[in-house]
């Protein structure tokens, strides 16, 4: 992109970066050349779309900035790409409980590192996955366990009130659900049958909780890291973390991975799914596909030149 960006701002109410807050962003925009830009202020990310198609189709905006979770970046990257708004870079203002997507990039999450990104950064394609043909993502996407933590997080109202240590809550609580019976093909092959606790797609590396999950994985490479659970006690869970956090997970007996272009995943019951954080209604067939160089995102200069994870 050329030139200075025409900069446009979708909040999300209620959010905090690292603990500043609005004022704070209006100021730290105003000291970077960016007074009083065109402003939304939403309650919820679902009412995002609306806003920002004002704020490119009102005031011609090409840099979007987004102050929020994953959730609410994922809603605003979800709209650019439904709408064709290819022109348009997203500048991430990590104002989540995760902020996952900031973290795999290197965006800091503190207030001033975060607006200089944004603003002065380097635009960067990256892919995106989709789910039924429907909705995008940008982190991941899954079914079982993990979308199970999400919904009761978020349900329960522990996310917003207790932050990260909500989604241990929902964990403990959902330690105990079955597994489902799956039939997962990657690429037009059959890849996996039988019984599993969770099955993710991910664009990233570092998922929930800051679990480095996928080593090797790159948003840049045209290609979903997958993988499933198998395990269902506490010590078999136990077991597999620890050859997560040793980089050793393609060695577990209760997890298994691949890459892939396109995931198909059919279950003997309906579930709850996921993407980047927010749950879905539930259904007992996905299709997963990568949509290679989809979004434009700003990333830190030093970063332009690596391959993000």
């Amino acid at each position: 992109m050329e030139g200075r960006p025409r900069i446009g701002v979708i909040i999300n109410e209620g959010k905090q970066l690292a603990g500043s807050g609005l004022e704070e962003l209006r100021a730290a925009l105003a000291d970077v050349g960016h007074a009083d830009p065109p402003w939304y202020e939403v309650p919820k990310s679902k009412k995002a779309p609306k806003k920002v198609t004002k704020l490119i189709e009102d005031d011609g905006v090409d840099r979007l900035l987004v102050w929020g979770g994953d959730g609410t970046v994922r809603r605003c990257a979800d709209h650019l790409l439904h709408e064709g708004y290819d022109d348009v870079t997203i500048g991430v203002l990590p104002a989540g409980t995760g902020n996952l997507l900031a973290v795999n990039l290197g965006i800091p999450i503190d207030l001033r590192g975060a607006v200089d990104v944004a603003v002065h950064g380097e635009p960067r394609r990256l892919d995106a996955g989709v789910v039924n043909d429907e909705q995008h993502f940008l982190v991941m996407a899954g079914t079982g366990f993990d979308a199970l933590l999400i919904r009761d997080a978020d349900d329960s109202g522990m996310k917003d009130k207790y932050g990260r240590l909500g989604y241990v809550w929902a964990g403990v609580k959902n330690r105990n659900v079955s597994p489902a019976q799956m039939e997962i093909s990657v690429d037009g092959d059959p890849w996996f049958t039988g019984d599993a606790s969770s099955v993710i797609a991910a664009n990233v590396g570092t998922l929930i909780g800051g679990i480095p999950a996928f080593g090797s994985a790159s948003p840049t490479d045209g290609r979903l890291d997958v993988g499933i659970v198998t395990a269902r006690s506490a010590s078999e869970w136990a077991r597999l973390f620890g050859s997560v956090f040793t980089n050793r997970v393609e060695a577990s007996p209760f997890a298994k991975v691949t890459t892939a272009e396109k995931i198909v995943v059919d279950l003997d019951r309906t579930l709850p799914w996921e993407a980047d954080g927010g749950d879905r209604d539930r259904t007992d067939h996905f299709e997963i596909r990568v949509l290679p160089a989809a979004v434009s995102i700003c990333q830190p200069r030093r970063a332009a030149e690596e391959d993000p994870a």
